[in-house]
């Protein structure tokens, strides 16, 4: 190995990887509104990089200068490069927004402002205020007064509000009511066009100033300007409280006040009200950034599709497991084989049967579960709830501090006890990410389990666009392991081993060394050795050291990382046999597997944990390992499909250059797309040998 090991900073690791998602927004192959669609997830993921990594660094920066007494620190210089590759990454998104706003247009589609509106639409738009609108405004006044530190929520677009009178300047805010109205408005044409119009709501309410204050202000001038923050996502918990519940409930008021770590303005704004609010925020100029009239894009992710299909990405019908058909329910499907389903190719709706079949089956005694980020209307929960009804006894285990949904989660407990069902919470500190369930039926006097094994939540929303795997399994030799699981989660300090179960942060940091150790053996004695690895993000440097041990053996090692991934692939003498590409494309990457290659024996792995520190050594996290052969080819042909992607996948190396995999003369192969025609073909052939 070479003298010193590598590593790239997570920060701008992960930097590299929003970049790839303004790539799709380039990509002028991909339809117009999916284009459009893209910056918004490159805004949403930005504003999330503030709130969690950025607000981290600056406490390091903090920590050290702090330490060492110093202006000058490792820390301040990695700050100084993410937010040279920030504004680098924004010139770029301008660039984009105003090349997306041109082909608007020559699809007849206008993002039109409150100045560009006809006589018809103005008069549309004051009517569209006072019914949709107005009871949703109100003023916030600035004074000497206000703290606004208190009630500016994190992530929320504004208007700053110039209130100019005769003898008098005053200044106001208006939240941008966007919880209970859509960001986009479509406008009516009062003529026969093809043209479609979009306003801004921010547009809508700067047309309806005057509306707004006249009640209290004779203004003759009124102006206003964009703003938002970012917060602070992390909080610490007083565990000297008596309950979880408790504790997140402080926890999520912390972060409704923590310290701003980013405050975006339009650049415009008069310096008057600029100092103002950074006065109010406690900030400096320094953590202020200079935007346009909409500082907030994470909207543009639920841009409106305008019926227009050659404008969006071609759909993929959820495919349906056949094999299900053949049996009389899901649970005599489940016992005669082992069935993986991968999400969004197949319906997410086969497991919402299961659960629903469970609901009321007289042969069903107990159903765990754990949730981790449920829809907002969830049919899973539901179908805990009615089970319960049905007198079934029930368990779910809440994981109340799943970031950004513990509000949910905390809603969802409550309801969960109201209808007598035992609730289970996760120790502080230590999150509950396995994707479970487990269903006892009694069959023949005995109870026979049935346990749900999987990288992805359950959750109707994400299943359609998130890519994760699902096991559902009657083998005893998994089924009595997933129950230890559940016993651990009640009781985290008890001791507890499992053998085909990889769970975190028992056994999976050990296995994994194992698995490596025996690769970089069989690599030794001169057999072909291999690691083949599926992940959303690899942070962990232990882990990254014995891939890099395994490579410096002539071990081969194969990865698909979507993410960050601070591993430093084809350096000489230190990881010159790891190749590491990402696919970012239609779906979101979010599938875990882990294949060893063992002598030619492949053992395989799905999981809910990628390679970082947290899901190794601070989260349950649960992995299992794949028997069935048929199961178990279909990995692989899917990862081999993955490995090959030539459309849509980027090669990682040590520069974050996010170059494309170059296709040559080979056959183009877009492995999203691939991968559905593979699956849908296997349903094909099922269906065939069936009639």
């Amino acid at each position: 190995m070479v003298d010193e090991i590598i590593y790239l900073p997570k920060e701008l690791s992960w930097l590299a990887f929003n970049q790839r998602v303004l790539q799709e927004a380039a990509d002028n192959s991909n339809p117009l509104i999916e284009r459009i669609r893209f910056l918004g997830i490159y805004s949403s993921n930005l504003d999330e990089f503030y709130k969690v990594q950025f607000a981290n660094l600056k406490k390091y920066v903090l920590i050290e200068q702090e330490q060492t007494h110093s202006s000058s620190s490792n820390a301040k210089h990695l700050l100084r490069q993410v937010t040279q590759k920030v504004i680098q990454l924004e010139l770029q998104f301008d660039q984009l927004y105003n090349e997306l706003l041109l082909e608007m247009a020559r699809n007849q589609i206008f993002l039109i402002n409150e100045r560009q509106l006809s006589s018809y639409q103005e008069n549309w738009i004051k009517n569209y205020y006072k019914q949709n609108l107005r009871q949703y405004i109100t003023p916030i006044l600035l004074d000497s007064h206000t703290e606004l530190i208190q009630f500016l929520k994190d992530d929320h677009a504004y208007l700053a509000v110039e209130i100019i009178c005769e003898d008098s300047i005053s200044y106001a805010l208006l939240e941008l009511p966007t919880d209970h109205v859509p960001r986009f408005v479509l406008l009516p044409s009062e003529v026969s066009t093809k043209n479609k119009s979009i306003i801004f709501l921010d547009n809508i309410l700067r047309y309806c100033l005057s509306d707004i204050f006249k009640v209290f202000f004779d203004a003759k001038e009124l102006n206003a300007y964009s703003i938002n923050i970012n917060r602070d996502a992390e909080y610490e918990l007083n565990t000297e409280l008596d309950s979880l519940l408790e504790l997140m409930s402080q926890g999520l008021k912390q972060r409704l006040t923590a310290q701003p770590v980013r405050f975006t303005y339009q650049k415009d704004m008069p310096k008057a009200l600029f100092e103002l609010l950074i006065s109010k925020l406690r900030l400096t100029e320094q953590d202020a950034m200079p935007g346009g009239r909409y500082p907030n894009f994470k909207d543009l992710a639920n841009f409106p599709d305008l019926g227009v299909k050659n404008l969006l990405n071609k759909r993929l019908p959820s495919l349906a497991y056949n094999r299900f058909k053949q049996f009389r329910n899901a649970f005599a499907a489940i016992k005669d084989r082992d069935v993986l389903l991968y999400y969004p190719y197949y319906s997410f709706g086969h497991v919402l049967e299961i659960m629903r079949q469970a609901s009321f089956d007289p042969a069903v005694t107990h159903i765990r579960m754990n949730i981790y980020r449920v829809a907002k209307d969830s049919r899973f929960i539901h179908a805990a709830i009615n089970a319960a009804n049905n007198g079934k006894k029930v368990t779910v285990v809440v994981e109340l501090q799943a970031r950004f949904d513990e509000e949910a989660n905390i809603k969802w407990a409550k309801r969960l006890i109201s209808s007598g069902i035992k609730v289970i919470y996760s120790q502080p500190k230590l999150k509950i990410h396995a994707k479970l369930f487990l269903i006892d039926r009694k069959e023949n006097d005995k109870i026979v389990r049935y346990a749900h094994i999987g990288s992805g939540n359950f959750n109707e929303k994400t299943a359609r666009i998130y890519t994760d795997f699902s096991l559902l399994t009657a083998d005893p030799a998994i089924t009595d392991e997933v129950i230890k699981v559940f016993n651990f989660i009640e009781n985290p300090f008890k001791p507890v081993s499992f053998n085909h179960l990889l769970v975190s942060p028992q056994n999976t940091r050990l296995q994994f060394h194992n698995f490596i150790e025996r690769e970089i053996n069989n690599a030794n004695s001169g057999k072909f050795a291999a690691i083949y690895l599926k992940l959303n993000a690899i942070t962990d440097k232990d882990m990254i050291n014995q891939l890099y041990r395994a490579s410096c053996a002539g071990v081969k090692i194969r990865m698909v990382v979507r993410g960050t991934c601070i591993l430093v692939p084809q350096v000489p003498n230190l990881s010159e046999n790891i190749f590491v590409t990402s696919i970012v494309d239609q779906f979101l990457e979010h599938a875990r597997v882990y294949i060893f290659e063992n002598n030619g024996q492949k053992d395989t792995y799905i999981s809910s944990a990628d390679w970082m520190p947290r899901n190794l050594d601070n989260r349950i996290e649960v992995g299992v390992k794949i028997f069935d052969p048929i199961i178990k080819a279909t990995i692989h042909d899917i990862f081999n499909i993955q490995c090959n992607d030539n459309v849509k996948a980027r090669i990682i190396d040590k520069d974050n250059m996010n170059n494309y995999v170059q296709r040559g003369n080979k056959k183009k192969i877009r492995a999203q797309r691939a991968i559905y025609d593979y699956l849908k073909q296997q349903e094909t052939l099922n269906k065939d040998i069936q009639s």
